[in-house]
């Protein structure tokens, strides 16, 4: 116990300070994590062409790696025109829910019992006048200048890493030659970009499916801006177990002031929440099985910690880091039990059982 204490000691301290350099290092960290994510896509989505019926055989890997490019370069512009067009429809419809907005507070207060309906001048004067407009339309402006130069820069790191992808391998092995420890880091790497590269694909096509049927349901309705909707449900079906309450959430709480009515919002909330139920609990479960082999509670963990260190960046990233620590921690003797803490039920796999070393 005297001997292992040091020890624990020194793994603590070595993870804080981890921590702590992550969190003051944001700005450098975030859009390199955010390049590998993307690289992942590109190269799930390059193995995806390669099912192309006649084509996808006959393309060379050049050929896969444009085309995939191409299609995700279209894809994140067509999100983004559509998700303007949208801001600019709802500032132009910005009174008529404001006018909704009212009539509602004013129903619910009287059926609240209050002494006296609120009027529109008396919630400007009370809510609306403390607000500094200025500081709005500025903090708006500066997040919308972070957002473009963040993604020039991710745009930047994918582009060379695309490029590295191809001698990484050689690198490796390469060291793996010249230091026999460093084998087990290469068949780490090999584990790490199969499986999180899997994951994030199918991760992928089922975020587009939901956002697809959340559209067509909306649309249904009738609510406003479905594809706005329906791309933050997508986008936020990559967060477990929060995302999917809150891709229900928004556009229920706009369904209320788009129709002014309960009913409605119940009915919008419960016809939303059917494909979330079923491709959360069936259609993800059976495409990806275990392949994180993350519990639930650590996954809950990952979101808290690194939501914590990177807001809402941390909170996207936090399942792809995480198992990625956890594969990576597996492949050690020493730090094998961690990986077991962290998996879903203690099975590591025969795969990397078998490639831990002898002590394994």
């Amino acid at each position: 116990m005297s001997e292992r204490f040091p020890s624990l000691m020194r793994g603590v301290v070595f993870v804080l300070a981890v921590g702590w350099v992550l969190h003051i290092g944001r700005q450098i960290f975030e859009p390199i994590i955010i390049s590998v994510l993307v690289v992942y896509v590109i190269v799930g989505v390059a193995r995806l062409t390669q099912r192309i019926p006649w084509l996808g055989p006959l393309m060379s890997v050049k050929l896969q790696y444009t085309l995939a490019i191409l299609l995700i370069v279209l894809a994140v512009v067509g999100i983004a025109s559509l998700i303007i067009s949208n801001i600019a429809r709802i500032t132009l419809l910005a009174p008529k829910y404001q006018a909704g907005l009212i009539e509602l507070i004013q129903k619910w207060f009287v059926i609240l019992g209050g002494a006296s309906e609120p009027t529109w001048d008396s919630l400007r004067r009370d809510i609306i006048g403390q607000i500094n407009i200025h500081r709005v339309i500025s903090s708006t402006l500066s997040s919308v200048k972070s957002i473009v130069g963040g993604a020039a820069v991710v745009l930047l790191y994918a582009v060379f890493l695309l490029i590295e992808k191809f001698n990484l391998p050689y690198k490796i092995s390469n060291i793996a030659k010249e230091f026999p420890g460093a084998a087990i880091w290469e068949r780490a790497i090999i584990d790490i970009n199969d499986r999180i590269g899997t994951y994030l694909a199918l991760k992928t096509f089922c975020s587009v499916l939901l956002g697809l049927i959340s559209w067509a349901i909306m649309a249904w309705f009738g609510l406003e801006f479905a594809a706005l909707w329906a791309i933050l449900i997508a986008l936020l079906n990559y967060v477990p177990y929060l995302g999917t309450f809150l891709g229900v959430l928004f556009p229920v709480a706009f369904s209320i002031v788009q129709f002014g009515q309960l009913e409605a919002a119940i009915k919008v909330a419960i016809a939303l929440s059917v494909p979330q139920f079923f491709i959360g609990n069936f259609l993800d479960p059976y495409l990806m099985g275990n392949s994180l082999n993350l519990s639930p509670f650590a996954i809950l963990v990952s979101l808290a910690v690194w939501g914590a260190l990177w807001g809402i960046t941390g909170a996207f990233c936090a399942v792809p880091i995480t198992a990625c620590i956890a594969m990576a921690l597996s492949e050690f003797p020493e730090t094998r039990p961690i990986a077991i803490m962290l998996s879903r039920n203690g099975d590591l796999g025969p795969a990397l059982r078998s490639t831990a070393g002898p002590d394994g």
